[in-house]
């Protein structure tokens, strides 16, 4: 399953978040064992300048979702503690966005044949 999310990005932080991202491409071992845990099979962040300033779009492909959000709540691996820190120092909030379109294939692929 996809899961999107948009966050305000504070404007003095964009470098800080820009560094973090850096860090997260050079430690992509260290991201695997957290993938492992959390049912991920990839993530991709964009940084993007909206209208009320900067903000992140990341982009999360888990077989569970749920079981990827509890995961990372209660990961004690050094690079998640890290990763929820600097993510609540460069957030400004939640992004508001408008969802215009979305369709899925059903569940059972037997379904809407």
């Amino acid at each position: 399953m996809l899961r999107v999310h948009f966050l305000k990005v504070r404007e003095d932080r964009v470098e800080r978040l820009r560094w973090w991202m850096a860090q997260l491409n050079q430690r992509q071992e260290e991201v695997r064992q957290t993938f492992a845990q959390e049912t991920v099979r990839h993530e991709i962040a964009y940084l993007l300048e909206a209208r009320d300033g900067p903000m992140l779009v990341y982009i999360v492909e888990a077989n569970d979702v749920k079981q990827a959000s509890r995961a990372y709540q209660s990961s004690t691996l050094p690079i998640d503690l890290e990763h929820r820190q600097v993510m609540q120092d460069v957030s400004g909030g939640p992004a508001a966005v408008e969802m215009l379109y979305e369709c899925r294939m059903p569940e059972d692929p037997k379904i809407g044949t």
